[in-house]
C-alpha cells in the first residue's frame, strides 16, 4: 500500500483564481491541494490546470464527500469516481475527515461530529480500510473542528485517532486550527491535546483562519477558512515542527479568497518554519 508521498514543505489550496500567478514563476510551494470532490467530472478547464500544475508540483487530494463516520455504508459510486481521479493523477496523499456528511440519499454542507464509542470506533476503521483497499494507498484522517461533543463518548480523541490509524495502517493529517477551534468551544487545552497526539503518524499538517462568533456570553469559534493564519495556530504550528521535524504543511484558504500574494505571503511563512525546524533537527 502506498503511503503519501508529499514533500516535508508548504502548499497551498489551488483556487483557479490564481492558476496563471502560480505559473508566472517559482513559488515558495511543494505542493496543491484540491478537493476530490472538484474533480470528478471527466474534462474542461478544472482537469487542463490541475494537469498543468501536477506537471510542476506534488498533488494532494483532499476528499469532503466520503463521509468516513457514516452509519450507512460508503457510497460505492463515489468511491470509483475517487479511484478513477486517483488513477489519473497520481497523487502524492488522499486524505479526509473524521466526520459524517450524508445521510440516506442526502449529501449535507458540513462534516458533522461523531461520538467516540467502540461501535464508532469499528465503523470508522471498517470504512477507511474499505478506502485504502479501493485505492490501493493509505489515507490520512483529519482530526475535525467541533463545536459540542457527545454526552456518550468514552474515548478521548487523540485515542480514537491512534486506535483507527493504529488498526488499518492509515496515517493522520492534523489540522491545528481545528485543535484550536475545537479546544475554545468545547473548554480544554490546546497544547494537553497536542501532546497527546500521535505525532509519529502525522502526514501533513493543516493551518487555516478562524472566525469568532458572539455565543450568548460566551464567544464561538468557526473553522471559517476565511482569514489569515490566526497567531496562536502559527505558534502550535512551531511548537508542533519542534517535536516531529518538517511535515508537508498546507494553508487552507476556501471563502473571501485573497489574491495570491496575500496567500503566497502565508506559504512563505509556513516555508521558513518549515526550514527552521529541519535545521533544528540536523542540530
Amino acid at each position: 500500500m502506498r503511503a503519501s508521498l508529499l514533500p516535508p514543505a508548504a502548499g497551498v489550496g489551488f483556487k483557479p483564481r490564481h492558476f496563471e500567478h502560480i505559473l508566472s514563476g517559482p513559488q515558495p510551494l511543494g505542493f496543491i491541494e484540491v478537493h476530490a470532490e472538484n474533480y470528478m467530472g471527466q474534462g474542461g478547464p478544472p482537469h487542463a490546470q490541475l494537469a498543468r500544475l501536477r506537471q510542476d508540483y506534488a498533488l494532494s487530494l483532499h476528499g469532503v464527500g466520503l463521509s468516513i463516520g457514516g452509519a450507512q455504508p460508503l457510497d460505492a459510486a463515489h468511491l470509483r469516481r475517487l479511484r478513477a481521479l486517483c488513477d489519473r493523477y497520481a497523487p502524492a496523499s488522499f486524505s479526509e475527515h473524521l466526520a459524517w456528511s450524508s445521510h440516506g440519499p442526502a449529501f449535507l454542507n458540513d462534516l458533522l461530529p461523531l461520538p467516540y464509542t467502540e461501535a464508532t470506533l469499528a465503523r470508522v476503521v471498517a470504512h477507511v480500510a474499505e478506502v485504502q483497499d479501493c485505492l490501493g494507498r493509505q489515507m490520512l484522517l483529519e482530526n475535525p473542528a467541533t463545536y459540542l461533543g457527545f454526552a456518550e463518548s468514552r474515548i478521548p480523541e487523540t485515542e480514537f485517532l491512534a486506535e483507527v490509524a493504529r488498526r488499518t495502517g492509515c496515517g493522520l493529517l492534523l489540522d491545528v486550527n481545528n485543535v484550536v477551534v475545537a479546544a475554545a468551544n468545547q473548554g480544554f487545552a490546546p497544547r494537553a491535546y497536542l501532546a497527546a497526539f500521535p505525532l509519529a503518524m502525522v502526514g501533513e499538517i493543516h493551518l487555516a483562519g478562524h472566525a469568532a462568533v458572539p455565543a450568548g456570553a460566551a464567544t464561538l469559534l468557526i473553522d471559517a477558512h476565511g482569514t489569515p493564519v490566526d497567531d496562536q495556530v502559527w505558534a502550535l504550528y512551531a511548537e508542533v515542527l519542534a517535536r516531529t521535524g518538517p511535515v508537508a504543511t498546507l494553508i487552507e484558504w476556501d471563502n473571501d479568497v485573497p489574491a495570491w500574494p496575500v496567500l503566497r505571503r502565508e506559504a512563505a511563512r509556513a516555508g521558513a518554519l518549515l526550514r527552521q525546524a529541519a535545521q533544528g533537527v540536523a542540530a
